[in-house]
């Protein structure tokens, strides 16, 4: 499907340019869309998301920015930080750390909460560890792994923050490794969904375990406490959580039919409505979505305007084919829009990120993606420019009383 329809909608005046985007509505035809989403399906949690790995397309959202507290969610990111180190060689998963009191204490036995019974003193190696957080939602587990790493538990926060906004989580705060109720920590569901795409696709060897039904350690045995697991759902991860202000927490994956869907739920009732509301809108996805393409690979996906350059416009274009799961029911219009801050200035390289694609499905954001120059544009001559210039002096005041 080709977008040739291109008309200017919106921008906003900044400095030194402008934000433009570019829309497109592109008529679907037999392609059945929903308009609301939200009045067709609900849930009971407070905060929800779900996405389709894939395509990245949001198949449900539900104040997924509130800040919440994370509770055990938040051992996602220390996983996080563990896998990064074996990754680049810091560690490796022999490595042996020796248990503090602070680990045994605040984390093991005597706390009374998850734990994985590591006894004071004794060394475990960094494989069992990840078993220990991964299965068992082991907080003894976590403060050895981050006394380990970074010699105290608040600086290995540190390190939980700076890989945070390293990997692209915008709006989340650690303050520990266990998610043990601090006011300053706080997380947000889009951050989490964002953290479980990238543990999954970063880490595939380490992710495995997060689909580990038990783990036998010092002669415990300990079942796995992600409920999905055990609900012939295809879930094959990732973690719960529960705190008294933010209730019970999920964030879940599963495949079915050879796609992968990723949930972030937060403020249910009790584990069993966690559980039951997880495997309802796993299933409700499984059934009311398609797939769609929109755009081809190498597909023009729109123009972006060009200052001082031999063109005055650029074509743009995504590096994979777009597509994106639509709703099976309910007629509707998809719209698209490449946004980009403009006009960009010459000289401009080939396949240089310039923007974003964004499409909504009615008035929901469904996905967006990066778009890039289709061409090289080379700087104009003399005249050209001057032109140009004032071209952008006579017509930017239109642009800015249009929005």
């Amino acid at each position: 499907m080709t977008a040739t329809d291109f008309l200017f909608s919106k921008h906003v005046l900044t400095r030194p340019f402008r934000i433009f985007a570019l829309g497109v509505t592109i008529a679907l035809a037999s392609v059945t869309m929903a308009a609301a989403q939200d009045a067709l399906f609900d849930t009971k949690a407070k905060q929800a998301l779900m996405i389709e790995d894939q395509t990245g397309t949001i198949l449900y959202a539900k104040s997924p920015d509130t800040l919440i507290e994370p509770a055990a969610l938040a051992k996602l990111m220390t996983m996080e930080v563990v896998f990064h180190a074996l990754k680049t060689g810091t560690i490796t998963p022999d490595t042996q750390y020796t248990v503090s009191e602070n680990a045994w204490r605040t984390g093991g036995a005597p706390s009374g909460g998850s734990t994985m019974f590591a006894k004071l003193k004794s060394s475990i190696s960094i494989g069992d560890l990840i078993q220990g957080v991964i299965v068992q939602s082991a907080n003894d587990g976590c403060i050895i792994l981050a006394e380990g790493i970074a010699g105290s538990e608040p600086k290995f926060a540190e390190m939980m923050n700076a890989r945070a906004r390293e990997i692209g989580l915008k709006n989340s705060t650690f303050v520990n490794s266990t998610g043990l109720p601090d006011p300053q920590q706080r997380v947000s569901l889009t951050d989490l969904v964002a953290l479980a795409r990238h543990i999954n696709k970063e880490y595939p060897e380490y992710y495995r375990t997060y689909a580990q039904d038990n783990f036998t350690w010092n002669n415990i045995f300990q079942r796995n406490r992600n409920p999905l697991l055990r609900l012939d759902i295809g879930a094959d991860g990732m973690g719960t959580g529960y705190t008294e202000q933010s209730g019970y927490g999920i964030v879940g994956a599963a495949t079915r039919n050879g796609r992968r869907y990723i949930l972030a739920l937060s403020g249910l009732a009790s584990d069993k409505e966690r559980a039951e509301e997880a495997k309802r809108i796993f299933e409700w996805a499984y059934q009311a979505f398609e797939e769609m393409d929109i755009f081809a690979e190498g597909e023009t996906v729109g123009e972006a305007s060009v200052f001082g350059g031999v063109k005055s416009g650029v074509p743009l274009k995504a590096h994979e084919k777009v597509s994106l799961l639509v709703p099976v029911a309910n007629r509707d219009r998809l719209k698209a829009h490449v946004v980009y801050q403009g006009p960009l200035v010459a000289p401009l390289k080939a396949d240089q990120q310039v923007g974003t694609l964004r499409i909504w499905i009615g008035d929901a954001l469904a996905q967006e993606t990066p778009v890039y120059t289709a061409e090289a544009i080379e700087t104009g001559g003399l005249k050209k420019r001057s032109l140009d210039a004032v071209y952008e002096l006579a017509t930017g005041w239109i642009r800015q009383l249009k929005f």
